[in-house]
């Protein structure tokens, strides 16, 4: 079931119309464009509710994408890597996100530092693909992994923080 709170936030993401993947040229261009105005609105939506937690930017083709993102436990700021590539069979298939340097530090990943989706978020994506997108995916798939799995990686020491150095 999904929460209030998770409803909301979906409620203020604007769902996809266009059908294709990486493949199909021309509608991919259209398919990319709602894709940004999605992740656009979701970021300022975050903003707005003092909840940043992540910058995405993707290659020319919008086929890969990477950046940050990021987690405050304790006053203290977890930062970590982000990237994914589009699936061919996008948006059938939902995106593989992946924190590479998390890789082997948690039981829920694969290898690559993929977080694991499939329990809660694939079956969801499943029954709304065309209609979600990439800031679906961020908002149903890695914001709550994020929230479930950073502080547990902490408390067990697995995670340290790292101070940013002045440079």
């Amino acid at each position: 079931m999904v929460d209030e709170s998770t409803r909301k936030t979906l409620s203020c993401i604007p769902l996809l119309k266009t059908k294709a993947g990486p493949r199909e040229k021309e509608l991919w261009v259209q398919r990319l464009k709602e894709e940004y105005q999605a992740l656009i609105q979701y970021v300022q939506n975050n903003k707005s509710a003092d909840n940043d937690w992540f910058r995405l930017e993707s290659n020319d083709q919008g086929t890969r994408w990477f950046g940050k993102c990021w987690y405050i436990h304790n006053l203290l700021k977890y930062e970590f890597d982000v990237e994914f590539d589009i699936p061919v069979t996008y948006p059938s298939t939902a995106p593989e996100i992946a924190l590479p340097e998390l890789d082997g530090k948690t039981a829920k990943m694969y290898r690559g530092g993929k977080i694991c989706l499939t329990d809660h978020f694939k079956p969801l994506w499943a029954r709304n693909a065309p209609k979600f997108g990439i800031a679906h995916a961020m908002a149903l798939g890695l914001g709550p992994w994020l929230a479930v799995e950073i502080p547990d990686l902490i408390e067990k020491g697995v995670i340290k923080y790292k101070e940013k150095s002045e440079g």
